[in-house]
């Protein structure tokens, strides 16, 4: 799987660092993400400078793997 880094901003958080990075439906990949990441699992808001790395998907392939009412 192909990446990408993401650096912290002060106050970033998960979802709006999914939402950011992927787009309008970057937070179902959230999960995913934090698991690459799964040094930074335990902080819920981000102080500036946390180099992240971003998994690339494949948006077809992923969408199968969610439940129907998340695709």
């Amino acid at each position: 799987m192909a990446t990408n880094t993401y650096t912290t901003i002060s106050g970033d958080e998960w979802d709006g660092i999914c939402y950011k990075h992927y787009g309008v439906n970057g937070e179902m990949f959230m999960d995913k993400v934090m698991q690459v990441n799964s040094s930074h699992i335990k902080t819920v808001v981000f102080s500036a400078g946390v180099v992240l790395t971003m998994p690339v998907f494949e948006l077809q392939q992923d969408l199968q793997d969610l439940p129907p009412w998340m695709r």
